[in-house]
């Protein structure tokens, strides 16, 4: 006697028997498990095949895995320590989300323990399976794999940058837009920045006195305000006066957005009212406003005005380019008309807009790292920071006000080494993701697979004590009067190696030592030290746990 059962279906294979002779015999279980099979237990069988899925390598999700769990509900599931193989993981993956909760609040002591525990590991969080590359062997196959991977920065980065944005290029593409870039970075170029720069600092010195002022002399955690001023003055850099005062502050107050939005790991989408999207609230408003830039630069530059930012010397270049290929479609090109090199396109206010973003967004934590570490260490170690100030108020003439030229700049060779010092003890960039365009071997036993995340880290490169002695230690002589310049070469990871490497890295170099320079000159600090001075905190870069509590005056000379 049948039953009804309201969760049973009929299925069109319900006769199957009468058809059992035309299939292989060994399919007749198989057939016979659909046919009775209820809605629950097909359910469970493919949210068991997802997991499966889930939990496996792309080279292990092969048909027979998938028609063996439909086979039988309750098929055993596969660790993804297929996908892993030899390198070292976490045995098992939560089913789909995986580490996601622990990727919300990173701590910068999991990721030192992850690079310890050998040359190759890994994680997998939501769709994303990762390998990290620890060694620097390891780091620099990866920087220099550009047939394997290609940068990919973090996955909300495409949402915030634009999915067309020249940094997720690859290939002839990305060289050939890079050729274009590589001219605003000239020492010439890099000439035309100083003016913005000084400006920008000494407004912001004076913010440093008044904060210690309105606080009654009491120390004040700094780390915000040297997000601020790393965010004016590469603004300044970057855009120059366009970008009017209310615009720079709204940019540089809402930029903490923009970081709290890049977690190495987000969920696949935005959802409203969290971290990315507040973040990309905030990049629309860079893109809209650095759009407006553009198109006020292009005016200026068509009436021969002078060049005083990053934007502005581009734009030239565009314009050069056209007035060239004007000349030479009218045949009136004379030996007084220079070919620009590469030739450029005209590019729209907001392509403008996208790649000068890419700037604000590549320097904008790394500086601000970078600036509070050197604050800190400096008032930490006040025999370093005399060398500093000495060498500053000698360059300048005796007279702490005088502005500095380029050339003057890099004579501070003992300032350079601080800095230098300070990006390999402190490195801001601690890891550099890519994406894997095809399956890449990058060992003899191992293959990161295709759709995977790779990602280089710099610091146990940096940390090396066969290359740095004493690796723990904050010594500028290594790079003043010692070799780490030359037996560091391919340790020094921080603006990257390859077709990718930084193209900012000179002036990254030379506008933190101006900084470091000019303060010494103007300022006295001193740092009030918490046992989490020391500790380190990962906000897309480190930072010290107590956020670097400081108080500031005016230096009396």
């Amino acid at each position: 006697m049948e039953t009804s059962n309201a969760t049973s279906f009929a299925s069109p294979l319900a006769n199957a028997k009468y058809v059992a002779s035309a299939l292989p015999a060994q399919l007749e279980p198989v057939i016979n498990a659909i046919v009775n099979a209820s809605m629950w237990q097909i359910f469970l069988t493919l949210l068991a095949a997802a997991v499966l899925y889930d939990q496996s390598t792309p080279s292990s999700r092969s048909l027979r895995d998938l028609v063996g769990l439909a086979a039988a509900a309750g098929f055993p599931v596969f660790s993804y320590i297929w996908q892993k193989g030899s390198i070292v993981g976490p045995p098992m993956k939560l089913p789909f989300m995986g580490p996601f909760l622990e990727s919300m609040d990173p701590k910068f002591e999991e990721y030192y323990a992850k690079w310890l525990s050998g040359p190759l590991s890994c994680v997998s969080v939501f769709h994303k399976f990762v390998v990290i590359a620890s060694t620097r062997d390891m780091a620099r196959k990866v920087f220099n794999a550009p047939g394997f991977v290609k940068p990919c920065v973090v996955d909300v980065a495409h949402k915030l940058l634009g999915a067309d944005n020249w940094v997720f290029l690859d290939g002839k593409a990305h060289i050939d837009f890079r050729k274009g870039l590589n001219g605003l970075f000239t020492r010439k170029a890099l000439e035309c920045y100083l003016p913005g720069q000084t400006e920008v600092y000494t407004q912001y010195f004076k913010r440093f006195v008044s904060v210690t002022e309105e606080a009654g002399g009491k120390p004040v955690p700094f780390m915000a305000e040297f997000r601020e001023v790393m965010c004016a003055v590469s603004c300044r850099t970057f855009v120059g006066h366009y970008l009017p005062d209310e615009s720079l502050k709204k940019i540089a107050d809402d930029y903490y957005l923009i970081t709290a939005a890049l977690e190495l790991v987000n969920f696949p989408i935005i959802i409203p009212f969290t971290r990315t999207w507040y973040g990309k609230k905030a990049a629309d408003l860079v893109l809209h406003e650095f759009s407006k830039c553009a198109a006020k630069s292009k005016v200026r530059m068509r009436t021969g005005g002078e060049v005083t930012c990053i934007m502005d010397a581009w734009v030239k270049q565009m314009i050069d380019s056209e007035r060239w290929r004007e000349a030479e479609a009218n045949g009136t090109i004379n030996e007084g008309i220079e070919k620009p090199s590469p030739l450029l396109r005209d590019f729209t206010d907001y392509e403008i807009a996208q790649t000068i973003f890419t700037f604000l967004f590549a320097s904008q934590d790394a500086t601000s790292s970078a600036c509070t570490w050197l604050f800190q260490i400096m008032a930490q170690r006040p025999e370093i920071l005399d060398r500093v100030r000495e060498e500053n108020i000698k360059v300048r003439g005796g007279d702490p006000h005088a502005t500095l030229n380029l050339d003057q700049v890099e004579s501070m060779t003992y300032t350079r080494a601080v800095v230098k010092e300070l990006l390999r003890y402190r490195p801001p960039v601690l890891m550099v993701p890519y994406q894997v365009k095809k399956d890449f071997p990058i060992t003899e036993t191992y293959t990161v697979p295709k759709g995977a995340m790779v990602i280089p880290t710099t610091y146990m490169a940096l940390r090396d004590p066969e290359v740095y002695p004493n690796p723990d230690v904050f010594d500028p002589e290594r790079y003043y009067s010692g070799d780490a310049e030359v037996k560091g070469a391919k340790n020094f990871l921080v603006f990257g190696t390859g077709p990718h490497y930084c193209l900012g890295q000179q002036y990254a170099q030379l506008n933190l030592a101006l900084l470091i320079g000019m303060a010494s000159v103007l300022l006295s600090w001193e740092h009030y030290p918490t046992p989490l001075s020391e500790e380190i905190k990962v906000f897309a870069t480190i930072f010290p746990k107590d956020d670097c509590p400081l108080t500031f005056t005016d230096r009396k000379w």
